[in-house]
């Protein structure tokens, strides 16, 4: 290496450059840097042309994010995997991935995110989008639905949010791909543990990788599961939306990811045992879980599940419950923490009508059947006997 001798080029050069290391980390490192150079800079034009493996610009692909990525896509049972800075950048590009533009047609599960809902209510009906909610759990109405609209997309949840309704996802693939549409899944609350929608022939699979797979409420990400070929076009959209993920939240997504499988375990366990607890309070009126015998997709949910439980996530209705009542509820809780998010390890509880699907009208959330007095509960890792007392003793102020 050129001796620089002024101190201004020192300054910025000192440490630069360094023989390439003979070891292999344990953990991937982060990396920070936003370019990369070549001594050949015929290697750089090839990386540019994906000729050749590499890396010339962090809005095109990074170290750090690649690891994170093919993490995901061996979990998820993919060929390939791409990370975004959210769930709903995630979301978005999916959408446009699949050949949604000006003229065309969504057919989306109702009671999907309320981000979602309103991704495809606002944002691309002002594009010239047309979508069609349906109950995605009626396959008849589906049926019926995507014969009259030929979409060019079918989106669900596969345990939808906040009703925890359990799609067929088998059903629903032949259903789309009956009428050429392409199925896009987000896996968020069932998560690789539970359930691999590629394996059953869907085309994206979505997961707000905040949630249950960085589980640790310290990251934002998004990352989309799909095929070698969808990937390459999703990376191409990638450059131009510049909806990257971090190095940084890259690298404590895939940290979390590591213990995945443990938290899951548990928190489908404790959830179980949380939503049998709720089925027998007073005052609770109803409750929402997979896992539960009367659930109306129990039987699907053992199917797609395969004994590996139900998730962590349950809602119920607070009996006779408005706003003023469940927030009486949240603001007694003690252990359990009232926040925005899911699949952490603490549990949370969060208010659906002002919060997650506060962008839908009140008749809206009527009409999905979300009420007045519905709670979401994310079930964490703490011991499930003082998440329930917690539970029993925050609702008796509710009465």
């Amino acid at each position: 290496m050129m001796k620089w001798k002024s101190v201004y080029t020192q300054a910025v050069h000192a440490g630069r450059e360094r023989p390439v290391p003979d070891f292999s980390p344990v953990t991937a490192p982060v990396y920070l840097s936003v370019a990369y150079m070549y001594e050949d800079v015929n290697d750089l034009e090839a990386v540019f042309d994906g000729k050749k493996a590499g890396y010339v610009y962090r809005r095109h692909g990074n170290p750090t994010v690649r690891a994170f990525e093919e993490a995901v896509a061996t979990l998820a049972e993919g060929e390939d995997a791409v990370a975004f800075s959210s769930g709903m950048a995630a979301m978005h590009a999916t959408l446009l991935g699949a050949g949604v533009k000006r003229g065309s047609a969504i057919v989306s599960a109702g009671d999907v995110y309320g981000a979602t809902y309103a991704l495809q209510r606002d944002v691309l009906a002002s594009l010239g989008v047309r979508t069609r909610f349906v109950d995605a759990t009626d396959l008849g109405q589906v049926a019926k639905v995507l014969d009259e609209e030929r979409p060019m997309a079918l989106v669900c949840e596969t345990i939808s949010n906040p009703l925890l309704k359990v799609a067929d996802v088998p059903a629903l693939t032949r259903l789309a791909h009956k009428v050429g549409a392409q199925l896009i899944v987000d896996n968020t609350f069932a998560s690789p543990y539970l359930f691999c929608p590629l394996g059953e022939g869907v085309d994206y699979a979505v997961h707000s990788a905040t949630k249950y797979l960085a589980g640790h409420g310290d990251v934002m990400a998004g990352v989309v599961v799909c095929s070698e070929e969808r990937a390459k076009d999703l990376r191409e959209r990638q450059k131009m939306l510049g909806a990257n993920l971090g190095p940084e939240q890259a690298w404590l997504a895939l940290r979390g990811m590591r213990t995945l499988a443990l938290r899951m375990r548990q928190q489908c366990v404790s959830a179980q045992t949380v939503a049998e607890w709720l089925s027998g309070c007073a005052a609770v009126a109803d409750v929402n879980y997979p896992g539960l015998p009367n659930h109306p997709q129990h039987s699907v949910a053992e199917r797609l599940f395969q004994g590996k439980g139900f998730g962590g996530m349950i809602s119920f209705d607070i009996r006779g419950a408005h706003q003023p009542e469940v927030f009486r509820f949240m603001e007694a809780l003690k252990l359990i923490l009232p926040a925005t998010t899911l699949g952490d390890v603490y549990t949370l509880v969060l208010y659906p009508a002002h919060s997650s699907h506060r962008a839908l009208s009140p008749e809206e959330r009527r009409q999905l059947g979300i009420g007045d007095g519905l709670v979401r509960l994310s079930v964490g890792i703490e011991e499930v006997g003082e998440i329930i007392a917690d539970l029993g003793q925050a609702l008796s102020f509710t009465v």
